[in-house]
């Protein structure tokens, strides 16, 4: 059978799936091409579904005004089949994509959709409380990752491919959903961290040295399916890049969320003109300035205008500096104050016509320009993919993100919000952990969760009998015996069961849990 889009035929390697029994279990496939297939299968996922309910930034409280991970992803698979498909329109990128592995807009947008499966609820501060109590309470030295979860929902927990075991999706989809290809400390050999400059999220956390990678895509549970995915691709990527399909993931990631949380936030009132100008103004005004700081008054007295934007360049130039350039960042400064700040900010968003015109103009003219500055390049450095976008466009990337760090995510009302729902997702581990452990109730576990047990367990058990050199605590002590192994299973389930919440059933769980709820638990848990 032939791929009507690509032309690739089923036996090429990058189309093979790890279940031979397709079709089996009764499930049907209504597309041909097997990368269609992918992206159909990943759709009708309840995971997929699940990600409605899963907060971007902060709750949307059902105003339908804030984006949700569900609506997220379908803007980032928008994009990211753009990107893809103006790669394959010009001959040059097309050519340098085949001999980079390959780049087909089906997977890419496969990827894109699938790219955020792993969140747990409350976004990103539910997956840091879910790796502290993975690593500290429950010995788990992958401890919880959402890019790695996202792997593990697609090939291991989600149950609609034809085997029952994740989804049996194509080498290539599953490549491309790996944003940061290796493990957090096992995989590959040698680990990306050694590296001079490491890949973006390869090396260690500051604040937590010896814990290993602080971004990665795949569990020890999950390594044969990890070198399975990325076989096809030896020899054309290094073990630690990207494919260029999951480039083209991250990079559409990126521009997606630098746009569209910026209108959820102009929308609902929270980004306001007078200190966005302010940041920008000041420091476009005494750039000179500035740049003679000293660095401890620059952290010390943050909050002044245009310091933290300072810092900022200072952070870039010791990261990036295989592209930073303080011209073109002086330039992107100047684009974004008169597109966001000069123009957008400076009417308040009151739900009219022209309101809602102005809102989707700028994101409509900034998606173009972004996706406008894509470039498929042959050898990037460690800190970027060979899908990357050029130095005027990463530029402004970089200081659309500045705004929506600094003027959003750093509010205290924000912080106090998340440190409540970090609270709850602490709750919840508790009372699930106790109901396993409670002999004279573990019988009358929710169905899933004891599934679940039962699937970690025997994954665990298997690494025992065949790489018990993976099977290790989070401190790097060898982990052995039936007790320790069954330990690790019931935190792996626990984890995995919280993961696969919205935030309101993470809400009314605890709730029932704590007797606090007034009637029985109702909520059919379709995950």
């Amino acid at each position: 059978m032939t791929d009507t889009v690509s032309g690739m035929r089923d036996e090429d390697p990058r189309a093979q799936r790890r279940d031979a029994t397709e079709g089996a279990s009764g499930f049907t496939d209504l597309a041909t091409g097997p990368f269609r297939i992918d992206r159909d299968r990943i759709a009708a996922s309840p995971f997929f579904a699940r990600l409605g309910g899963v907060t971007q930034v902060v709750s949307a409280g059902g105003s339908g005004l804030l984006h949700n991970r569900l609506t997220h992803s379908l803007k980032v698979a928008q994009v990211a089949r753009a990107i893809a498909e103006r790669i394959c329109a010009s001959s040059e990128s097309a050519a340098l994509a085949d001999k980079l592995g390959g780049c087909d807009p089906d997977v890419a947008e496969a990827a894109a959709l699938a790219h955020d499966l792993g969140h747990p609820p409350f976004g990103h501060l539910g997956e840091q409380t879910l790796d502290r109590i993975a690593r500290h309470r429950f010995g788990l030295a992958d401890g919880f990752e959402g890019n790695a979860q996202t792997f593990r929902i697609l090939t291991t927990t989600d149950v609609r491919g034809p085997s029952a075991v994740g989804l049996d999706l194509t080498a290539a989809v599953r490549a491309a959903v790996l944003k940061y290809p290796w493990a957090r400390l096992h995989f590959p050999d040698p680990h990306p961290a050694g590296l001079s400059v490491p890949p973006r999220g390869a090396a260690e956390p500051d604040n937590a040295p010896g814990t290993g990678s602080s971004k990665f895509s795949a569990y020890s549970t999950e390594l044969d399916d990890f070198a399975e995915a990325r076989a096809p691709f030896a020899g054309r990527v290094e073990d630690w890049q990207q494919t260029v399909e999951a480039s083209v993931m991250d990079t559409a990631d990126d521009i997606a969320y630098a746009i569209h949380d910026l209108q959820d936030f102009h929308r609902i009132g929270v980004l306001q003109h007078a200190s966005v100008a302010a940041e920008l103004g000041e420091w476009a005004r005494h750039t000179r300035e500035m740049s003679t700081v000293d660095d401890e008054d620059l952290t010390t007295e943050h909050r002044r205008p245009g310091y933290s934007l300072e810092r900022l360049r200072r952070r870039l130039h010791a990261k990036d500096a295989w592209i930073v350039d303080d011209e073109a960042f002086a330039d992107a400064v100047a684009r974004v104050r008169a597109e966001l700040v000069d123009d957008l900010l400076a009417s308040v968003f009151d739900g009219s016509t022209e309101a809602e015109q102005a809102t989707a103009a700028f994101s409509s003219r900034w998606t173009s320009r972004l996706v406008g500055g894509v470039l498929v390049v042959p050898s990037p450095p460690t800190r970027s993919g060979h899908v990357t976008l050029s130095p005027a466009q990463w530029h402004e990337v970089q200081v659309l993100k500045f705004v929506h760090r600094r003027f959003v995510l750093l509010r205290p009302d924000l912080a106090l919000h998340q440190r409540g729902q970090a609270s709850l997702v602490s709750m919840l581990v508790d009372a699930l952990e106790a109901w396993l452990l409670d002999r004279d109730e573990i019988h009358r576990l929710p169905r899933r969760l004891h599934d679940l047990v039962e699937l970690a367990h025997g994954e665990y058990a298997g690494l025992a009998r065949t790489s018990p050199e993976l099977l290790v605590g989070a401190t790097g002590e060898r982990v052995s015996g039936e007790d320790a192994v069954r330990g690790l299973a019931r935190g792996r389930a626990v984890v995995d069961f919280v993961a696969s919440l919205t935030d309101k059933q993470a809400v009314s769980l605890l709730d029932a849990l704590s007797g606090r709820a007034s009637q029985p638990w109702s909520d059919s848990f379709v995950l």
